[in-house]
């Protein structure tokens, strides 16, 4: 029997310190928890946390996508080119002179329509070329995409057009050529020439390559009309239309 009661005395004694020794490092556990959130706090108050450079890579490309759909949808639309005074395709300057003396002679209507039919060409053919421009903004690379971010408001633009000009030519050059004969622009160019009679011989006429002059012209226009968008959405709150965007261009 005294056996028994000096057991249970000695097994109470050690819950007994059990508990106590719970308790206290049930307060630490507190006393730590708490000292962590008030730290953890203070921290997000001061700082908020910065973007990833993929995050940031992905903006700009979203950025650029929708500042070419801005721009084909705008260009490739009825009279896109022709009603642009910014991105009109004028008269070849090989031809000024034949244009000069056609309104000279009241025949200016012929010059006029094979300038619309170069601009009707330029606007079928940047939409045909929508797919061509989106593979080139997701061929960006990371490196090249942080220092765009750092660049003036073009610069997105700037690295579009060094970096994939030639491509886009090439591509763009088929296009345009399928374009400007659906449209009649070498008939129109053909029909201006002959209202010259033989005074044609006398301006002595040099070759042109109409299909690279509006091509080239075509490109032109799309890279001042991106380059006008890019600038928007940098710049201007209302142009930054999604999370993406507020979050990569919203902080400046």
């Amino acid at each position: 029997m005294k056996v028994k009661i000096i057991f249970s005395f000695a097994l109470s004694i050690l819950l007994m310190g059990h508990a106590i020794n719970a308790k206290a490092g049930w307060r630490d556990w507190v006393g730590d928890l708490l000292s962590d959130k008030k730290k953890t706090g203070t921290s997000a108050q001061v700082t908020a946390a910065p973007l990833s450079n993929r995050t940031a890579i992905q903006g700009l490309k979203q950025a650029l996508e929708k500042a070419s759909h801005y721009a084909v949808n705008s260009l490739g639309k009825s009279n896109g080119f022709l009603d642009n005074r910014d991105v009109r395709i004028p008269m070849p300057g090989k031809l000024r002179k034949i244009e000069k003396m056609l309104r000279s002679m009241g025949a200016s209507r012929y010059a006029d329509e094979f300038v619309a039919t170069m601009n009707h060409a330029a606007e079928k053919a940047i939409v045909e070329a929508r797919p061509v421009f989106i593979k080139a903004i997701q061929s960006m690379s990371i490196k090249d995409g942080l220092k765009i971010l750092k660049g003036p408001d073009n610069a997105a633009t700037q690295y579009f057009r060094s970096r994939t000009g030639k491509e886009l030519m090439v591509k763009m050059l088929p296009i345009t050529r399928k374009m400007t004969d659906s449209v009649g622009v070498t008939r129109a160019y053909k029909q201006m020439l002959g209202k010259l009679g033989f005074a044609r011989r006398l301006l002595g006429e040099d070759e042109i390559d109409l299909d690279q002059y509006v091509a080239n012209k075509t490109l032109d226009g799309l890279f001042l009309m991106v380059a006008r968008e890019e600038k928007k959405i940098r710049t201007n709150p209302v142009a930054q239309t999604t999370d993406l965007l507020k979050a990569v261009f919203g902080k400046k």
